[in-house]
């Protein structure tokens, strides 16, 4: 980051931070029930209330973007990982937060978004995807391969092999560490974190069960041949820096759906996740688990829990209960304009339907429930429309022009209703967003061990 932001070989560029999540997943192995939660999400609102909640746990704090999200093209964000970095440093600045708690993380580095081109051309995109990223400042590296691209052996249902996938892995490490390598002195080193069993980058569907827990014999094999693909290639180094390998730990969500974590299920995987070195394992889709079930993974080496999803289902929900706010509040006034927010961005979703239209199935009652209420939360994809957002300016507009009334907040949002009552927040649209968004993330600090709910 530059203004406002991280700059690769200052101090503050996360040398230490680094080191700090490094210490905490070497703690959660020796049986200290910590680890870190990463938020995954590039709404400025979600990413607002993360800075504060870690703030006020005085904990490190994990950010991380996916490829989709955030690539040397701009991704659907419409961010480089140099303006996503930028954007970033400048939220952590209005909010005060300390740059050295800071930990910046590429989700799913690899070859998905180009996987219909021939697989040297995904590869040699992903490259300098992964070397962008590094430059940018980011340290928690995941390397993703498990995707086929279009000219890979098998039909759509046969899978890459192990050693490809390694080998493809082994190769984006090498052009992270030389790029790393050719940063100012001092700048601190990437961290990996590596596996085959990786959900969907966005999510996938998950509706009629759960899916399977990593084998671990699976496991073993992913670790036994990404160390030798690593090695082959001088980078011993560089694997004495994996600290995560993504397994499936049998947790997922779907529209209406939560499949929750069973510790008796993963048992053999957590004993043997303490065999191999500073490894831990990072857990994907943990959205909506419950808290003594985020707690369990956590003390089970699932000490890296993703979460996205659960993040912005919360703030949808505080917006639609402004929504509703202001419909009691000001509907009929004279000369007042409703937003309508939910209509508008149903309305988007269905001019723009690319981004829920393969995730949903159902009659269109059934779609119309979906686009607004799922767990996948698809309308995440659609806040930075013009029209959404010219919507929620104007939401926040009308709202903004006198207090509140305690008895709509106690109707529509009471949670946070009583934060009003207690003093903690202000009667105030944003806060009480941010409010319902830390909700959640107070969950994951508990889990975590930094933090109470």
């Amino acid at each position: 980051m530059t203004k406002g932001g991280i700059k690769a070989g200052s101090e503050s560029s996360g040398s230490k931070s680094s080191e700090d999540l490094r210490r905490l997943l070497r703690s959660n192995l020796e049986g200290t029930p910590v680890g870190v939660y990463s938020v995954c999400s590039a709404h400025p609102l979600v990413l607002r209330a993360a800075f504060r909640q870690a703030l006020e746990d005085e904990s490190l704090l994990l950010i991380e973007s996916t490829s989709n999200q955030v690539n040397q093209f701009g991704g659907y964000t419409g961010m480089t990982a140099e303006s996503f970095a930028q954007f970033v440093g400048d939220i952590a600045l209005e909010v005060g937060f300390p740059f050295d708690r800071l930990v910046l993380g590429g989700d799913h580095l690899g070859p998905h978004s180009w996987r219909g081109e021939s697989a040297e051309s995904a590869m040699a995109k992903a490259c300098d995807l992964v070397s962008s990223y590094v430059t940018a400042g980011f340290r928690k590296i995941h390397l993703d391969t498990s995707m086929k691209c279009a000219d890979d052996p098998g039909g759509p249902s046969t899978d890459l092999s192990e050693e490809t996938k390694t080998e493809r892995a082994a190769r984006l490490c090498l052009v992270a560490e030389e790029t790393w390598r050719a940063l100012p002195a001092g700048s601190p080193p990437p961290v990996y974190v590596i596996g085959t069993e990786v959900p969907t980058p966005g999510g996938e569907r998950a509706d009629s069960a759960a899916p399977d827990v990593t084998r671990v014999e699976d496991a073993e094999k992913s670790l036994a041949l990404c160390r030798t693909a690593f090695n082959d290639r001088g980078l011993a180094d560089a694997w004495d820096r994996v600290i995560g390998l993504v397994v499936q730990p049998g947790v997922e969500f779907g529209d209406g759906v939560i499949f929750p974590y069973s510790g008796e299920k993963t048992r053999c995987l957590s004993r043997f996740i303490r065999g191999w070195g500073n490894c831990v394992f990072e857990a994907h889709s943990t959205d909506y688990q419950a808290p003594e079930a985020l707690r369990e993974m956590v003390k089970d080496h699932f000490a890296i829990l993703k979460v996205g999803p659960w993040l912005t289902f919360a703030l949808r929900e505080a917006i639609f209960a402004l929504g509703l706010i202001e419909e009691e509040w000001l509907g009929g006034r004279a000369g007042v304009n409703l937003s309508r927010l939910p209509l508008v961005l149903d309305q988007t979703m269905l001019e723009e339907p690319a981004d829920w239209k393969g995730y949903y199935r159902g009659d269109e009652k059934y779609l119309r429930y979906a686009r607004k209420f799922s767990y996948s939360d698809r309308c995440r994809y659609y806040w930075g429309k013009p029209a959404v957002e010219a919507a929620f300016r104007l939401l926040l507009q009308n709202l903004a022009a006198e207090p509140l009334p305690l008895p709509l907040l106690s109707q529509f949002l009471p949670l946070e209703y009583q934060a009003v009552r207690n003093g903690e927040i202000e009667s105030e649209p944003v806060q009480l967003i941010e409010r319902r968004v830390r909700s959640v993330l107070q969950i994951y600090s508990a889990a975590c061990g930094v933090g109470r709910v």
